[in-house]
């Protein structure tokens, strides 16, 4: 198999990374009191799982070409007032795709802690 066009240099990745740690990470651990989740791990079964539901679904309903949007998110519950991540099917890839509201969004991963930098 090919690597995908879309992937990144580990170079790349440690750049971006360390640039949201320096302009971001900082700010949200000054603001909450805590150093924050930054980090989510998915079992890759269960994310192919959510993949394949999320196609056969679009498919019911004619869409021909989901896409998956990633969104930010907290917790604010007795388990966890961490940050996470959760994700969301879209009508396509495109930037401004409306998100499919009648297909669940995906979550319950694995944030890592203490969070790791890439």
């Amino acid at each position: 198999m090919a690597k995908p066009a879309k992937c990144i240099s580990v170079i790349d990745a440690k750049k971006i990374q360390k640039q949201w740690d320096d302009t971001r990470a900082k700010d949200i651990e000054s603001a909450q009191g805590f150093k924050d989740a930054c980090e989510f791990t998915f079992n890759m079964d269960e994310l192919q799982e959510y993949i394949d539901y999320v196609k056969e679904e679009a498919k019911k309903q004619q869409i021909k070409k989901p896409g998956i949007r990633l969104y930010f998110a907290a917790y604010n519950d007795s388990k966890s007032n961490k940050a996470t991540i959760f994700l969301c099917p879209t009508e396509s890839d495109s930037k401004n795709a409306g998100n499919i509201y009648s297909i669940d969004p995906f979550n319950r991963s694995n944030g890592g802690w203490p969070p790791q930098s890439y």
